[in-house]
């Protein structure tokens, strides 16, 4: 599914790599809702690291519904016929995925 790319611009700018959207907030950054329904999951807290564990405000959760907005910036690219694959090949974490897709974004890749 193809979108604006102003509204691509929009959704790609508010991803950092380490967030997961709920429905809600998908809904007020405009994400189609083909896309939540695809990407959406249940995601449970991890609790060996604090990477691992989920957090809705300072409180800790053990399941969330929503969006890792890695795959939404993934599928922001992807949208805008960006080769997700190369842009990404040297990136190492989720943080460095998305920003390398931002910078590719951003020099008219």
């Amino acid at each position: 599914m193809k979108i604006p790319r102003h509204r691509a611009l929009a959704i790609l700018s508010k991803c950092v790599g380490n967030e997961i959207w709920s429905a809600g907030h998908c809904r007020d950054a405009g994400v189609p809702e083909v896309w939540f329904e695809e990407l959406s999951d249940v995601f449970e807290s991890g609790f060996q690291a604090d990477s691992q564990t989920i957090y809705i405000g300072n409180d800790v959760t053990n399941q969330y519904h929503g969006v890792r907005d890695l795959d939404l910036a993934i599928q922001v690219a992807r949208s805008m016929g960006l080769d997700v694959d190369r842009v990404t090949a040297t990136a190492l974490g989720r943080l460095a995925v998305v920003q390398a897709i931002k910078d590719a974004v951003m020099d008219g890749e």
